[in-house]
């Protein structure tokens, strides 16, 4: 039987009661912010309210106060449950790239061969509002974000609208909870305030009853001035993010685009007005989940994906076919290197006698035609393509120079023995035309050097 979903989740979040809940991994902080609101409101319940209820007239006023703090409190827990037990706006994964962006570039590989390979466009352009707005493709996710969204490196989810990760309710705010964790902040805010005010109340209270200064007050109710102490503390944080996120609010900007992109002065596309932005915080429908954590995974076939097209695009098979026709025609040719020397060495006997210096110019000219041949088959055999054919055939046109580079090229991708061989050949054919008496033997050593070398480079291409 299949699994479910979320037993095969691949973001870092934990699950309750069969995918129902989902939390952040560091859930763990939930029980001590649990902790920091139900613990004060408890103090201030059994020290506090219930000794306000006898200063009023009415019990029904005073009962009012308990109630009242026990109500906003539970909103409050109700809002933080809301915040960090539902989906944030997590982007569902995809198996594989997206094959309509894939581009193909040619790469030289470290043997000199040219491959192609398949790359992804790291960024792309998107209309939003008329404005072209660019987003980043997600190696891990495998898509491109929408606008707005970003990776949570701690959840590993790309979330949309993300604001940031909140650690203390252990949940990426998103698009999907973001109100919810502004009415918490903002709440706990009220409920900060509810306390301070009413423990000082109290302390008043005393005062007004005892004639009895401050000091004596705060002495007779010491829990009452702890909790003023602890509320004006968490005054300053909840407080300043409540503040914080109104700004945020008021100009349509997420924390995360806030911090990342202050310095740039980039135009915020998103900003509708400050009333619209409030209206499209609280008053839009919250979107739907797009996972669906308790659906039983279906197994897909598996895709066709056409890797043929991604290393042979249409027509290089028969480009590669025509190279490899005329590479080996050429290697043919060459196998009629040793005719060349021989009517080489028939025109330098002929002409030995009569002016040694042209013999001279001949012999040379000889050495440098034999160096060009070889190093244009073991070019093309390491390239095996068209351009690389080209650039090697340009440079044995351009001079002795360049031969010997290409020469010196071609025996560090060939290995020692080809170098050797065409090294070897070179001094017989100079050799030769000093010592004429020993030209017969040294005539048949070369061309079975020439042979053995061409059928070694034609057996490579079959």
């Amino acid at each position: 039987m299949a699994g479910r979903v979320y037993e095969a989740w691949k973001g870092s979040n934990k699950f309750l009661f069969g995918g129902r809940l989902i939390f952040g991994p560091d859930a763990w902080s939930l029980p001590f912010t649990l902790l920091l609101i139900i613990t004060p409101v408890t103090l201030f319940s059994v020290f506090v309210a219930t000794h306000l209820r006898h200063e009023f007239f009415s019990n029904t006023a005073g009962d009012a106060i308990l109630v009242v703090a026990i109500l906003f409190t539970l909103f409050v827990l109700i809002l933080l449950f809301l915040t960090s037990a539902r989906d944030p706006g997590i982007v569902p994964r995809n198996l594989h790239p997206p094959e309509e962006e894939l581009c193909y570039e040619a790469t030289v590989s470290a043997d000199g061969r040219q491959a192609p390979t398949v790359q992804i466009p790291r960024t792309k352009e998107v209309m939003v509002y008329g404005v072209p707005v660019r987003v980043k493709y997600c190696d891990t996710c495998m898509l491109y974000r929408p606008p707005r969204c970003s990776h949570c490196s701690i959840c590993n989810n790309c979330v949309e609208r993300f604001d940031h990760h909140c650690p203390w309710v252990g949940q990426c705010i998103g698009v999907r909870n973001y109100r919810f964790f502004f009415m918490f902040v903002s709440s706990a805010t009220l409920l900060c305030i509810y306390v301070f005010s009413m423990s000082a109340l109290y302390i008043k209270f005393l005062m007004n009853n005892n004639q009895s200064t401050v000091w004596r007050a705060m002495r007779e109710s010491p829990w009452s001035v702890m909790l003023m102490i602890y509320s004006f503390i968490s005054l300053w944080f909840v407080g300043g993010l409540t503040g914080f996120h109104l700004y945020l609010i008021s100009t349509n900007q997420t924390t995360y685009e806030n911090f990342r992109y202050r310095s740039d002065n980039r135009i915020n596309v998103y900003d509708r007005g400050c009333s619209n932005n409030f209206l499209e915080t609280f008053c839009s429908k919250v979107k739907p989940s797009r996972n669906d954590f308790r659906a039983f995974m279906r197994e897909e076939p598996p895709r066709n994906i056409t890797m043929a097209t991604t290393w042979e695009r249409p027509g290089e098979e028969e480009e590669e076919c025509s190279d490899l026709e005329e590479q080996r025609q050429k290697v043919e040719d060459d196998l009629y290197i040793d005719e060349d020397v021989m009517k080489l060495q028939q025109r330098s006997n002929a002409e030995e006698s009569s002016d040694p210096a042209h013999h001279m110019v001949e012999v040379d000219q000889m050495r440098v035609g034999c160096c060009e041949r070889a190093p244009t088959i073991r070019s093309e055999v390491r390239h095996g393509n068209l351009g690389a054919r080209s650039s090697a055939q340009e440079d044995v046109v351009s001079g002795s120079s360049v031969i010997r580079e290409s020469r010196s090229y071609a025996a560090a991708e060939e290995g020692r023995p080809s170098w050797f061989g065409l090294r070897v050949v070179n001094l017989m054919v100079v050799w030769a035309t000093v010592n004429d008496s020993v030209w017969s033997v040294l005539r048949l050593s070369a061309s079975y050097c020439f042979q053995g070398l061409a059928a070694y480079q034609l057996s490579k291409f079959k």
